[in-house]
């Protein structure tokens, strides 16, 4: 009898064992994380049909995955990164995060660089501006030709906007929207390594502004050429912009054009 006991209480440790091997070299228990259900877009709305949950070992959860149980947190919130099909969903793919996680760091999308532009004296225009938006970035210039001051020159398209001021929370700015609009204004731009060293040049060589995007409006222009300063007494030039802005709705090719 006491042989039998043993035996069988050493099968037990042996199928205990086993199993608790199994688990380690499988990855460790089962984490519920948050998975998308089909591509989202930069932009697009986070809701119930767009989400789902997976389980997945321990060892392969990154500390920046959103668990299940944190899922009425993300419900509501824009996605800033474009996250696959059956991608697990990290805090980082979102363009605004919830209370626990709105340190600025931790929204910087993964490559990229938080970077701070400043408005001009008495320019209220980014008091427009939500953090989670997305902005393209104008240069006001001196130009190397003699016979122009100024040029404009588009820098970066398509910029996600971390911050405005010290809010990274679009709800606080409307809270204090009387503030933000007496006070001198700061952006905070993702972007990558290069796009700050342009950044950093023409802050130091000119005046930048932003143009609001519409966040379902994910199209680069490509071959935009400077604008010269010229082009506002152009009658010609002018013409050729607002034929450009007449055209299909979608892509335009943007031609350089010259004084007569």
């Amino acid at each position: 009898m006491i042989a039998l006991i043993l035996a069988v209480i050493g099968a037990l440790l042996m199928f205990l064992y086993i199993g608790r091997f199994e688990e380690e070299a499988s990855g460790g228990e089962r984490i519920r994380v948050l998975m998308a259900v089909s591509v989202l877009e930069p932009g697009a709305i986070i809701d119930e049909e767009s989400v789902s949950v997976r389980e997945i070992p321990i060892a392969y959860v990154e500390d920046r995955a959103i668990k299940a149980t944190e899922k009425g947190k993300v419900i509501g919130l824009r996605v800033g990164n474009q996250v696959e099909a059956n991608q697990t969903m990290m805090w980082t793919d979102l363009a605004i995060a919830t209370d626990e996680r709105r340190d600025l760091s931790s929204l910087i999308q993964a490559g990229n660089r938080a970077v701070s532009i400043k408005a001009e004296s008495g320019d209220k225009s980014y008091a427009m501006i939500r953090p989670g938006d997305y902005v393209d970035v104008v240069a006001n210039m001196p130009s190397n030709d003699l016979s122009e001051k100024f040029n404009a020159v588009v820098l970066l398209q398509k910029v996600l906007t971390l911050a405005v001021g010290l809010e990274t929370a679009p709800e606080n700015l409307q809270e204090k929207k009387d503030e933000f609009q007496s006070r001198e204004m700061v952006l905070t731009l993702s972007v990558n390594l290069q796009e700050a060293q342009l950044i950093a040049l023409a802050s130091e060589k000119g005046r930048l502004m932003v143009a609001l995007r519409n966040p379902s409006d994910q199209g680069v222009s490509e071959g935009i050429p400077d604008m010269p300063s010229s082009a506002l007494a152009d009658k010609t030039i002018r013409e050729k912009i607002q034929a450009n802005r007449k055209a299909s709705g979608g892509p335009v090719k943007l031609e350089a054009v010259k004084p007569e």
